[in-house]
């Protein structure tokens, strides 16, 4: 046998590659979002370990250091790498701290309009008729509003909180969800499984989530983790208006509301807590797109 022939036989006794091994093929392709899984990555282990890399408490002032710049300017100092704001707390310690609530921000806000979406979503699939025509109504409402002008006008309502602005950006990003999870059931209803399925006797909630539901996931997963950026963004935007989380929580729109006024002596103030905005955002849109790249055999190259 000649080496061309046992290399094709080795190759042929080769198992074939599992699931998660060509998603991580199709998934590699996309360097931007490799890049985006290793920023992501990077900024869920400070955030949990927060407690333990942070060299400062968050809100912990120390009055002998207003406005000191960060390490490699002049005047700097090794105890605060990143310098500190305007009522001397450390700035690389909260903004460490607002990785943390931010994740946490995205998470709810994600794992709230994901779910009621996704509910009401099926609901005007499976129902029809004026069920239908009255969900897809007011999500069109929902839809006329700009964003954020919707979401401050819902937390002007409830009151500036952290917890009403988490409600006020799920609000927002929930007719999403809800057309995506319609749209993709109404798709699955007309195959023929979901009829063998209905025959042999299912009922309305196993056709629901145990056989329609499933077949959705690939385009919901995608447009959670591109939600999780905007929700981010959003919260940062109500944070820097004052109507998200107040002072003297660590939050990154807040410490951008706070530092506004210093942004011609004390460049670092305001340019860190955007930066680090800039860099979640953009690492979630990144992976997010490589999700979408990975999932739909239409844009697979």
């Amino acid at each position: 046998m000649s080496a061309s022939q046992s290399a094709a036989a080795i190759a042929a006794a080769r198992p074939p590659p599992g699931r998660v091994t060509l998603f991580w093929r199709a998934f590699a392709e996309n360097r931007g979002a490799v890049v985006g899984l290793a920023l992501m990555l990077l900024l869920i282990v400070v955030a949990v370990f927060a407690d333990v890399v942070t060299p400062h408490s968050p809100i912990e002032q120390f009055r002998d250091h207003f406005l000191a710049p960060p390490l490699w300017q002049s005047g700097g100092s090794e105890r605060f790498l990143l310098g500190t704001d305007d009522v001397g707390r450390d700035i690389l310690s909260r903004l460490i701290y607002g990785a943390r609530l931010s994740l946490l921000i995205g998470l709810a806000v994600v794992a709230l309009s994901l779910t009621l979406g996704t509910v009401l979503g099926l609901i005007a699939a499976f129902a029809g008729g004026t069920t239908d025509v009255l969900i897809m109504r007011i999500m069109d409402i929902l839809l006329v509003f700009p964003s954020l002008l919707l979401a401050i006008v819902i937390v002007a309502i409830l009151g500036p909180s952290l917890f009403n602005a988490m409600i006020a950006v799920a609000v927002v990003t929930l007719p999403n969800y809800t057309r995506l999870v319609r749209a993709s059931a109404l798709g699955e209803l007309a195959r023929d499984y979901v009829t063998a399925t209905r025959s042999a006797g299912a009922g309305p909630l196993r056709l629901m989530f145990s056989t329609v539901l499933p077949n959705c996931t690939a385009p919901l997963i995608v447009q959670a983790t591109l939600g999780f950026s905007s929700a981010i963004l959003d919260a940062a935007a109500l944070g820097f208006l004052g109507l998200g989380a107040q002072p003297p929580t660590p939050e990154w729109g807040t410490m951008l509301a706070g530092a506004l006024q210093f942004y011609q002596r004390a460049w670092w103030v305001l340019a860190f807590p955007g930066f680090a905005i800039l860099v979640t955002v953009l690492a979630f849109n990144l992976f997010g797109d490589g999700l979408r790249d990975a999932l739909d055999p239409r844009l697979k190259r």
